[in-house]
């Protein structure tokens, strides 16, 4: 009886995972009904980001969530909604007589006309408006936003109510906190320094973690491919650039304009030094942006492989293997947080280390 049970459950946890993914694989858009499945098309609207928030299809049309597009174009502010260009993401529906879009890039419909195939870039833009748009990644960064929000707000007054040992959420998320005092701010910063880096290091430890879980649950409101976006991990290595940089000493310095060799080598030892300086961010955004990427085009195209078949037969196996996926990528999820918290804490100690003289 219990094996049964767990059998049920077992399909249950299943169903309800893939289902959402599966709905978008057999639609995406009304008329792609009629279109022979392309893994491709289903894997880059999945991870790419998007306008409007597709939820399923229903007798082939699509229901999703249009977001607001907010622009600034040659003649000022234009504000409205991703409903106006009707799901055509092709160039071909003009909405508000003069915008198009095309692979989720809005450009003026007249200009766009005249544009060659390759020049229909997301970096071209004498032929678009500037795109300041709530698209489903933004969407799903205010959310995490707001989520944090209301998870340390409640922890920090509850610990104003009770001093004794804390409970629920605080209890919950203090041995977190204390990991990262522990564990990664302190030995790689140093005692004396790391208290003026702890707001940081929580806030990236969180924030990413808490996007990276988002992104794995495939249904409204989450579903988002937020830190497998190239442009956000930029960012997020880009703060932590500034942050080591600004924060380094003397000796961080006198270490890439005087290294410890021969004055000869200078000429040599100065760009790779310099180099060094930002390949480090590089490689933070790389490996965010690859592995959780990566775990999402596995799950999608494991999915993929009923369609690509046409039959239902393998989706018991190929179910079965998007479920072990999705319980590794909840594990990837917070140790990605850890791996991007613990090198920016190392890179920041790099530049704040005191070094003896004698």
């Amino acid at each position: 009886m219990r094996i049964a049970n767990r059998t049920i459950q077992f399909l249950f946890s299943l169903s309800f995972l893939i289902l959402p993914l599966m709905a978008s694989a057999s639609g995406g858009h009304s008329e792609s009904a009629d279109k022979e499945f392309s893994a491709t098309e289903l894997i880059n609207s999945h991870i790419g980001d998007s306008h409007e928030f597709h939820i399923a299809d229903w007798n082939g049309h699509a229901i999703s969530l249009p977001l607001p597009i907010i622009l600034w174009t040659d003649n000022g502010l234009e504000i409205f909604s991703a409903s106006e260009f009707h799901h055509d993401n092709t160039g071909h529906h003009v909405a508000k007589e003069k915008f198009v879009r095309y692979n989720e890039v809005i450009f003026y419909a007249d200009k766009f006309e005249t544009l060659k195939e390759e020049d229909k870039s997301a970096f071209n833009f004498a032929a678009r408006p500037l795109d300041f748009s709530i698209t489903k990644n933004v969407f799903s960064m205010l959310m995490s936003v707001i989520i944090l929000l209301v998870l340390f707000i409640t922890v920090a007054r509850s610990y104003k109510k009770n001093s004794m040992a804390p409970k629920g959420l605080a209890g919950f998320l203090e041995p977190l906190v204390i990991f990262v005092r522990d564990d990664i701010a302190i030995p790689n910063i140093g005692e004396k320094k790391y208290g003026k880096y702890m707001p940081y290091l929580l806030t990236i430890f969180f924030f990413i973690w808490i996007n990276n879980l988002i992104g794995l649950i495939p249904f409204f409101p989450f579903s988002s491919n937020l830190t497998g976006n190239i442009y956000f991990t930029f960012v997020m290595a880009f703060i932590t650039f500034l942050i080591t940089t600004l924060s380094a000493n003397k000796a961080y310095w006198g270490h890439i304009f005087a290294p410890p060799v021969p004055k000869a080598l200078y000429p040599i030892m100065w760009p790779v030094e310099i180099i060094g300086m930002f390949t480090k961010p590089f490689a933070l955004m790389i490996r965010l942006f690859a592995n959780i990427t990566a775990g999402h085009i596995i799950i999608l195209s494991l999915i993929s492989l009923i369609y690509i078949f046409k039959t239902v037969a393998i989706a018991p196996v190929s179910g079965a293997f998007v479920l072990f996926m999705s319980v590794l990528e909840m594990l990837v999820a917070a140790l990605q947080a850890y791996v991007f918290t613990l090198l920016s804490a190392l890179f920041i100690g790099q530049a704040v280390e005191e070094h003896d003289h004698h």
